[in-house]
């Protein structure tokens, strides 16, 4: 088997190529056998025939992956414009960067990477603009920089940190514990796994751990000094892997706050407290409504972020003295923005709106009175709030599409704000323009659109365009900082970001508008948005390209697969294309409430109506299409690209690519080094490029 690798690899590398500086297309895909491979689900009879990609680690498998693989660099890797875009992509990305601090008695835990280093590295400070001191450098830890470190939890003395460190992108991780003044890790160690949460004791004797074990989701509770075999189970017998359960201490130590989240979105959520001074048993909070509760504990009482009774969100306060449900106060009434956050500081609350698509943050005292306002120099996105009840500075990430990542630090009981941090990239802002524009989706629902492209475009339907969206789990799409924008931006193209339903950006009322047996809104909304775009005469579908991923992936994996007629190109990264058997694999469980699943006779046909791998058609002139994926990737199962590569090779009436680039290292998504994300982004926006004529 080996050497029939060797000589697919060798075949397909040793191809000839045109002297016009295009790839040539003449190249074929490798074969790949089919299986008669056929099931009844619900009466329905379903043919699979490439259920045999499944296996990741059979030798045949691996041997097509390899020659996948060599078809698709034969191809990317020849494009003439190759070696300009990545030279611009890399002075875009290898720039520094740096996220919010954690504040800890007076000390700054951050993560900060520079021009030349690949991964962050942890980094503390001895007050707000002290010496930046190095607590931990992954680049030494893997000779391909492929891991990466997070801070998991820093104790109230700045004594102790807690981090993960994570391998080629995996979602599972190690934990370590540091002694911070001797920057010596301690014995307390847990082993590879998926962690949820983490929390320090105020004492520093233990932390309490939330992870997912083999059976389903637990609380634990982890003393220093002993074994991580030891550790004791708090909370989580008897849930199933479809939720996801995190417990945290109080700052005082007093109370422990477990909340389940069932589903990835949380569409339904229980809250449990226990007094852990009195060491009373775990009691329920909120247990038996369906909506989605966050708490925020704040002195004696527990803050909840929820959408009970009000879609697009409010904060109730719960005297934790006197926590029955009848004594709970509205403390921030819904008002026609969309709560996206709720983080304590300096004894007020500070909540992150999206208003039209866009990040809002205010402050109110925690009787909920208007305190303050957080100001941003555009409308953007502000993705990380780092704060605490007992602290005064609360630190913010903001970004928009031409504007890096800086960090603000906000004064809480002032009101004053300043620049913390502020990367310098080479890029000229005054020369982008950002529009927003509503189109009519096929139902009459209006959907935003934001439209990144030079000043002065001339609107001659022949502009290089991509349009890319998400749709789903209430994540809202706000702009933000991205070279993929800036790139077709200065090259005379447009970048598009749709605001699909599914989403957050209006509330809980816009995400089930998008969900379950409303998912097809999603695809009519992106649709909507593509045909806008050309009747507009921003361009054509021989210059219209489109690209998402995870869920993304899926928006894009239906749109070629219902109008392949409206693309030139689509990439599909770490994408979920078989929606009858997404759920048996990995950490699919999590989505059944946002999706539905096909055991299920009413969801299967909802399912069946739009499931990408099984809307493939032969003889349907199909765009071009590079699906990403690799065998990092622990949370979407990487079969999903295998097979969809397949099925579209094996079904295209065109003559354009159909590629698969599988990484042997590449995660879902956090974890990548800054080679590995310009290498995605040359591959991406290259193939975009070519096949649009660039």
């Amino acid at each position: 088997m080996k050497l029939a690798r060797l000589a697919a690899v060798c075949m397909l590398s040793c191809a000839t190529f045109a002297q016009t500086g295009s790839p040539s297309q003449t190249l074929s895909p490798p074969p790949t056998r089919t299986d008669n491979v056929q099931e009844v689900l619900n009466g329905v009879t379903i043919t699979d025939p490439y259920r045999w990609l499944e296996d990741q680690n059979s030798p045949e498998t691996r041997a097509w992956i390899d020659a996948q693989n060599a078809y698709t660099h034969a191809l990317l890797d020849q494009w003439s414009g190759r070696t300009a875009l990545e030279k611009r992509l890399e002075e875009l990305n290898k720039v520094e960067s740096i996220r919010a601090p954690i504040e800890r008695n007076g000390r700054f835990f951050y993560r900060r990477r520079t021009p030349d280093q690949e991964q962050y590295v942890i980094y503390m400070r001895e007050g707000v603009s002290g010496k930046d001191q190095v607590l931990l450098n992954p680049d030494s830890m893997s000779a391909d920089h492929s891991t990466s470190v997070e801070i998991a939890d820093v104790s109230n003395q700045g004594k102790l940190m807690a981090y993960m460190i994570r391998t080629g992108g995996r979602d599972e991780s190690e934990v370590r514990v540091m002694n911070v003044d001797t920057r010596q890790d301690l014995p307390d160690r847990l082993p590879d796994a998926v962690y949820f949460d983490f929390s320090f004791l105020p004492d520093s004797s233990g932390f309490y751990y939330a992870t997912m074990a083999a059976d389903g989701p637990r609380v634990r509770f982890h003393k220093m000094g002993t074994e991580a075999t030891k550790d004791a189970d708090i909370f989580g017998k008897g849930y199933t892997k479809e939720a996801i359960i995190v417990g945290d201490a109080t700052l005082d130590g007093h109370y422990l706050v477990i909340q389940v989240l069932h589903g990835s979105s949380a569409d339904k959520t229980e809250i449990w407290l226990q007094n852990l001074v009195q060491k009373s048993p775990i009691v329920p909070l909120v247990k038996d409504i369906d909506a989605r509760f966050f708490a925020f504990p704040g002195g004696e009482h527990l803050f909840l972020q929820t959408n009970w009774k009000a879609p697009n969100g409010r904060v109730l306060a719960v005297d934790l003295a006197n926590p029955a449900q009848e004594s709970w106060r509205e403390v921030i009434p819904e008002n026609d923005s969309a709560i996206e956050s709720v983080t304590l500081g300096g004894g007020k609350i500070i909540v992150g709106y999206v208003k039209n698509a866009s990040s809002v943050v205010r402050v109110f005292s925690a009787d909920g009175k208007p305190a303050g306002q957080v100001n941003f120099p555009a409308l953007g996105s502000t993705d990380e709030i780092q704060a605490r009840w007992d602290q005064n500075d609360a630190f913010l990430r903001f970004s928009s599409f031409a504007i890096p990542q800086s960090i603000f630090r906000y004064q809480i009981s002032s009101g004053q704000q300043s620049v913390w941090a502020e990367p310098k990239v080479p890029v000229d802002s005054t020369n982008i323009q950002v529009d927003q524009v509503w189109v009519t989706s096929k139902d009459g629902t209006m959907v935003p659109i934001f439209l990144v492209h030079g000043k002065g475009l001339k609107l001659d339907s022949n502009r290089p365009t991509v349009l890319t969206g998400y749709g789903g789990f209430t994540v809202s799409n706000t702009p933000h900082f991205s070279s993929s924008a800036i790139i077709f931006a200065e090259r005379g193209g447009v970048y598009a970001l749709a605001n699909l339903r599914g989403g957050g950006e209006f509330g809980e009322a816009w995400h089930k508008s998008g969900m379950l047996a409303n998912k097809q809104n999603v695809f009519d909304d992106f649709i909507a948005a593509s045909e806008w775009l050309i009747q507009n005469k921003y361009t054509q579908p021989a210059k219209l390209s489109i690209l998402g991923g995870s869920n993304g992936g899926l928006l894009v994996g239906a749109a070629l697969t219902q109008r392949p007629d409206l693309y030139r190109a689509v990439v599909c990264w770490h994408p979920l294309l078989d929606m009858l058997r997404y759920d048996r694999f990995m950490e699919a469980q999590f989505w059944v409430s946002e999706y539905g699943s096909a055991t299920n006779p009413e969801q299967f046909k909802w399912l069946y109506a739009y499931s990408p791998y099984q809307h493939v058609k032969p003889g349907v002139k199909y765009p071009a299409v590079l699906l990403m994926s690799g065998d990092g990737d622990t949370r979407v199962a990487p079969l999903h690209a295998r097979k969809m590569a397949a099925e579209l090779q094996a079904d295209t009436a065109s003559d354009r690519p159909i590629l698969l680039r599988y990484e042997l290292k590449a995660g879902h998504s956090a974890g990548r080094s800054v080679s590995q994300t310009v290498g995605d982004l040359t591959d991406q926006l290259g193939f975009l490029l070519w096949q649009m004529g660039q």
